[in-house]
């Protein structure tokens, strides 16, 4: 056995922060996710460098935020991928699932990858790609759920992209991926240490559980969306962007402007559902790791690209910097990782890049915007973020706004638009739902000029940090690793 510990990275899509139990969230049930909170580390300020999923995982797979890597969408090419660090030093690098890479079957430093992506693709506009998914459904006589097949429902436009999977068990994508994780780790005869990237596709939208799963949140009481505030006091390209829902069905979601407390609660149910089906899946690939015999030397990883809305704030989805779209969860659990250990620093979800890195006995680049958490699971103080940011741009969706971003400092978040004299300010302390605006609030001048100065030094510093890595991307110099 190596001296160097197994990784097992799986990333879910979609996955709010307030969705495990064990994080203090009673309504949802997730027994293995909340084996790795107790017996893990729990970072629980973890948010994301972009609210939708190739931006956020073209960050998170590279270090660097999106202005620098240069993918702002999901159409645009990735550049650098930190698993060829983690490969060219001796590791069994594998994706099964979803990573969102453009283009989708690159090899990004990975030996195999068994791809599977978006659960709905079905729209003129999204590039043809026959995924493993979309094979296993042919292969066995099915048509593959989509928007295209779920509008023949008759209450389609009502169900706020919540249905039932009517298909076998196996090949609901939640499923079938972590069951071909389980499967490469049961068969690959290998004995180097593996990197394994798990990528699950939901609970990402359509909100589609099995009735079973559903079925244990009939008479649960759900948390409600935040709805009393004033969509009128929301900023123009927020307001444009609940539009674009209302207008279209994306992944199958019609977009309500009024939707009843039933409807919502459907919809919540529905999510959560799908949220069960994948912890139950996480235990099966830990078991996997026990069948194996490698478990007490593999470090997991748990944590998901961005949120979803819900409905919260009347917004559908992402693409805005609600805390319900850029807080998830971010867990890790295995040797050499305290147990029981919740961390409520600042953290930005690229930072699992050089903490996988560094966990892998690999030094991380050091251009890398991303910082390591390893210094959490020793007993000296680590160095501290005092603030994140995320930001996003040139996306189909949010047409708005040629550019967003948001910094968060302390419990003070601001959002900032390139091309309106609106923007968005939040005293969390006070506000955690965010249904005050304080952006005009004259208390708030000095706070807001403040927060608007550190966008200002942060992309100055940022082409200062990562002048080596651009330059290495347009061949003037040889990328240092």
């Amino acid at each position: 056995m190596s001296d160097r510990p197994n990784i097992v990275f799986i990333l879910t899509d979609q996955q709010r922060y307030d969705s495990i139990r064990a994080l203090g969230f009673p309504h949802v049930d997730t027994p293995n996710l909340d084996r790795l909170v107790n017996e893990g580390t729990s970072f629980d300020r973890t948010y994301v460098t972009a609210p939708s999923c190739s931006p956020s995982r073209a960050s998170l797979f590279s270090g660097t935020y999106p202005h620098t890597n240069g993918v702002f969408r999901n159409d645009e090419a990735w550049n650098y991928c930190w698993v060829q660090s983690l490969n060219s030093t001796g590791y069994h690098c594998v994706n099964v699932g979803k990573m969102h890479t453009w283009p989708v079957e690159g090899a990004f430093g990975f030996h195999e990858r068994h791809v599977t992506e978006n659960k709905d693709r079905a729209h003129p506009n999204l590039p043809f790609y026959l995924d493993n998914w979309d094979k296993a459904i042919w292969s066995q006589g099915y048509e593959k759920p989509s928007r295209q097949t779920y509008r023949h429902l008759p209450d389609y436009s009502e169900r706020l992209g919540s249905f039932i999977w009517e298909l076998p068990k196996n090949l609901h994508p939640d499923v079938f991926v972590p069951q071909t994780a389980c499967m490469w780790l049961d068969r690959y005869t290998g004995e180097e240490p593996f990197f394994l990237q798990v990528g699950i596709p939901g609970p990402h939208p359509p909100y589609d559980p099995l009735q079973s799963y559903l079925d244990r949140y009939e008479d649960r009481e759900l948390p409600m969306p935040i709805r009393d505030y004033d969509l009128d006091s929301q900023p123009k390209p927020i307001r444009e962007l609940r539009r674009n829902h209302l207008d279209n069905d994306h992944d199958a979601v019609v977009h309500l402007e009024n939707p009843t407390d039933e409807q919502m609660r459907r919809q919540r149910a529905h999510y959560y559902a799908n949220v069960t089906m994948i912890d139950e899946q996480v235990g099966q690939i830990v078991e996997a790791l026990e069948r194996r015999g490698v478990l007490e030397n593999t470090i997991i990883i748990f944590s998901s690209d961005h949120g979803d809305c819900l409905n919260d704030h009347g917004h559908s989805q992402k693409w805005n910097m609600y805390e319900q779209s850029v807080h998830v969860p971010a867990i890790l659990w295995g040797p050499g990782i305290p147990a029981g250990r919740r961390i409520s620093d600042l953290v930005s979800l690229m930072d699992l890049g050089p903490t996988i890195l560094e966990l892998g006995g690999v030094e991380p680049p050091s251009w890398m915007e991303a910082q390591s958490l390893c210094p959490y699971f020793r007993d000296t103080p680590p160095p501290r973020r005092d603030c994140v940011f995320a930001e996003h741009a040139s996306d189909a969706i949010l047409t708005g706004t040629a550019f967003i971003s948001m910094v968060l400092v302390g419990d003070w978040k601001l959002v900032h638009f390139i091309d309106s004299d609106e923007g968005q300010l939040f005293d969390l302390s006070s506000d955690p739902g965010e249904r005050r605006n304080r952006w005009d609030d004259p208390e708030c001048v000095d706070k807001k000029n403040q927060l608007v100065g550190r966008l200002l030094t942060w992309r100055i510093e940022s082409d200062i940090k990562t002048q080596t890595f651009r330059n290495a991307l347009s061949g003037t110099e040889s990328r240092r690793a």
